[in-house]
């Protein structure tokens, strides 16, 4: 499947059940390897994880995309903005490192073999700088 913004890949759920993505910071065990992908062609990615002590099996990439560092939390910024003045009360700038980047995969998984069975939606993230993967966000 393929989409045109990135807003329709949150369209393919079903809030209607007052069900909403729940937010995380764990780790995970990834194993990677061939999955189906948003077109539909098998492509390298997330092919099972390890969440929790459950093995769950990767069914699809619902989308997959990557994000920067907060570059807005930088010195350089904060001094465009006017905001960056070395007052002896202010507290101190955190360095940023602008180049970090992360990859996030959306992935459909499930526990077993039967459809709709211990489904979910899980938002992986492998983050560039250190080589961890971590749980984002579950829809389960």
């Amino acid at each position: 499947m393929y989409w045109d913004s990135f807003e329709q890949v949150f369209e393919q759920i079903d809030y209607s059940k007052g069900r909403a993505m729940r937010r995380y910071d764990e780790p995970v065990e990834v194993r990677k390897g061939r999955v189906a992908g948003p077109g539909g062609a098998a492509d390298e990615g997330p092919e099972q994880f390890v969440w929790k002590g459950r093995l769950w099996k990767v069914h699809a990439v619902v989308a997959q995309w990557v994000e920067t560092g907060p570059w807005w939390q930088s010195s350089g910024a904060r001094a465009v903005l006017g905001i960056d003045r070395p007052d002896a009360g202010s507290a101190p700038v955190a360095q940023v490192d602008l180049a970090a980047e992360r990859e996030v995969w959306r992935v459909e998984a499930g526990r077993g073999m039967t459809p709709g069975i211990g489904r979910g939606v899980f938002d992986l993230v492998f983050d560039w700088a250190d080589g961890s993967w971590r749980l984002a966000r579950c829809l389960d």
